[in-house]
């Protein structure tokens, strides 16, 4: 896809296939049992829709970018290099399941149904937004997405309720949420793991490791007891390379399998890598605190470039014409991300103003009549 010097990571800018990572992205899909026929069934309908997606995520983060350096909001957060992890899960539930996702899974919103020109409001607060110029968390009941908590790990229990509703009411439903690394270390995060252990509910956590709690570097330590986090409570565990899109998908599909069949909670673990820091502003505090080394190595394993180059590649699921589709993708979801920029901008000029004082206190508590999970 087209790059954007002033805004992706360097590593991005002149990508070129490195052969022992594109070897370990095409040999995965027969280490991972069951793999290549998850890709197989998906025909070029179902590529298409997750490369839009990993797209519009990336655009989304660089329309955001490009407003902080320009004055228009002061601070974003960004998910550059994890869009796979977001985008995988989103697409490999039911249309019926719910998410709650983290800030910077924001394609969880879009890809749910929530207008981008939404998304992008809420980071300048007019007041015709879903959460009526009050937060930049977004969420949606109507969509199916649950909007998230700005305490990192709290979203654990949250939908954790969820799973025990449709639990309770024998629906064929799951809730999903992500939690970094840092956050699995919350009470939160573990009462709410604890208590869909103990009851069996039908609950998927992707726990995202991206090698950083805000600005402490993880080790290999935590890692690896990452990777066990499902046997401290008696769950199911599943791990997944979180950069290449067609791995989680599968991942979380499996983990959907299991929840139906009464073996939730599933703890999902991918692995990932943030390329910038905890928000806009600290970007420098991120590339100080990995070496070159690091940022080269995860440079090389863009989700979205290594998607584009094993799809349309030699032997790739989309044939000779696989490029040619690529780009008309791209086009048609940056005409999309455009299209929603403009409007968001010129909301700023005809929305309602900015929060209202009498707001205060709508949507704090359930409204059955208004909002209803169906």
């Amino acid at each position: 896809m087209k790059r954007f010097p002033a805004y992706d990571p360097a590593e991005y800018l002149d990508w070129k296939p490195e052969p022992r990572v594109m070897d370990d992205y095409r040999r995965r899909l027969d280490d991972v049992q069951g793999l290549r026929s998850t890709v197989q069934s998906l025909g070029a309908e179902g590529i298409e829709r997750l490369y839009k997606g990993l797209v519009r995520n990336r655009l989304y983060d660089v329309t955001l970018k490009r407003w902080v350096r320009t004055g228009v909001i002061t601070k974003a957060w960004l998910g550059q290099g994890e869009e796979a992890t977001t985008v995988g899960a989103v697409h490999a539930l039911a249309a019926a399941d719910v998410f709650g996702p983290m800030i910077r899974n924001a394609a969880a919103c879009f890809e749910k149904g929530i207008p981008l020109a939404d998304c992008l409001k809420v980071y300048l607060a007019t007041g015709d937004t879903v959460t009526k110029g009050r937060d930049l968390h977004i969420g949606d009941l109507r969509h199916g997405v649950i909007c998230p908590v700005s305490l990192v790990g709290d979203l654990v229990p949250v939908m954790a309720g969820f799973a025990l509703a449709f639990r309770a009411r024998r629906e064929d439903r799951v809730a999903l949420t992500w939690v970094g690394d840092g956050a699995t270390r919350t009470a939160a995060c573990h009462e709410g793991l604890a208590v869909a252990a103990s009851e069996g509910a039908p609950l998927i956590v992707v726990v995202q490791d991206n090698g950083v709690a805000l600005g402490t570097e993880c080790g290999e330590r935590l890692r690896e007891s990452l990777l066990a986090l499902h046997e401290a409570y008696g769950a199911r565990g599943l791990a997944c390379d979180g950069n290449h899109v067609f791995e989680v998908l599968h991942q979380v599909r499996a983990a959907r399998a299991l929840c139906a069949t009464g073996d939730g909670p599933v703890i999902v673990y991918a692995k990932t890598f943030r390329m910038g820091g905890h928000a806009t502003h600290d970007e420098r505090e991120a590339r100080a605190l990995f070496d070159a080394k690091t940022f080269r190595e995860w440079g090389a394993r863009d989700p979205i470039a290594c998607m584009e180059d094993f799809v349309a590649g030699p032997g790739g699921p989309l044939g000779k014409d696989g490029r040619r589709l690529l780009a008309r993708w791209e086009e048609e979801v940056g005409a999309e991300i455009d299209a929603a920029e403009r409007a968001a901008l010129a909301a700023r000029e005809s929305a309602p103003p900015d929060p209202r004082p009498e707001s205060m206190l709508a949507d704090v508590y359930a409204a059955p009549a208004a909002h209803t999970l169906r």
